[in-house]
């Protein structure tokens, strides 16, 4: 199943990747080799991120699993599947929506899906506010999306009553929390915290916003 990916400055697969992923990661390597070989010309990620592919995206969107409960997550703004892909094929008992606008990232994460037979996913292709899921979403992650004021009023609405936001965030989160007051009342988001995962584990630690979503 695992495809070796050709660039030479692609970043080695870190020891650390068997702690984060455990019997999952072979699904993991082969997305990470698909996303090294052909991320760059589909426009999925830019040429510097290769030597820090493990690092930077990999690892730090898969410390995110364990704060994950059975149930829907959507992820918002998927992207090239940081962290929605990751994160379905590390959490298979757990339904993920992935919400992308772009057709060219939906193409490759259907294919991926496919690929990878993460029977787990389903793609719905629109943006956050016109993506009409339904029923409400247990919990909603992002990442890399939008300041956390702003991504409020793209992740709370498809959150149900009593659902939590999951929200990847880097060293200013505790700042984006404090200038988000007014926009945490109008969304009725309470007790919204960070936490740092993967402390001791990997060289680059995951920070998240965790808040809990009332109607």
């Amino acid at each position: 199943m695992t495809v070796s990916p050709s660039p030479a400055e692609l970043e080695l697969e870190p020891a650390e990747a068997v702690t984060v992923f455990g019997d999952r990661l072979s699904i993991v390597r082969h997305f990470t080799n698909q996303l090294a070989l052909h991320g760059e010309e589909r426009g999925l990620i830019g040429p510097l991120e290769l030597p820090r592919l493990w690092t930077r995206h990999i690892l730090n969107s898969g410390v995110v699993a364990p704060l994950l409960q059975p149930g829907r997550v959507g992820d918002v703004g998927t992207g090239a599947g940081l962290p929605g892909i990751v994160l379905a094929a590390a959490r298979p008992d757990v339904q993920f929506v992935l919400i992308e606008p772009m057709e060219r990232r939906v193409t490759w994460l259907r294919e991926q899906v496919s690929e990878l037979e993460l029977e787990n996913v389903e793609i719905v292709r629109a943006r956050a506010e016109e993506s009409n899921v339904d029923a409400g979403l247990d919990q909603v992650t992002a990442r890399a999306v939008s300041a956390f004021r702003k991504l409020l009023r793209l992740t709370a609405p498809l959150t149900r009553d009593g659902g939590e936001l999951v929200l990847m965030k880097g060293a200013n989160a505790q700042a984006e929390i404090d200038a988000a007051q007014k926009e945490m009342r109008r969304y009725k988001v309470t007790n919204a915290r960070v936490q740092v995962l993967g402390e001791g584990v990997i060289s680059e630690p995951t920070r998240v916003i965790r808040g809990d979503v009332r109607a």
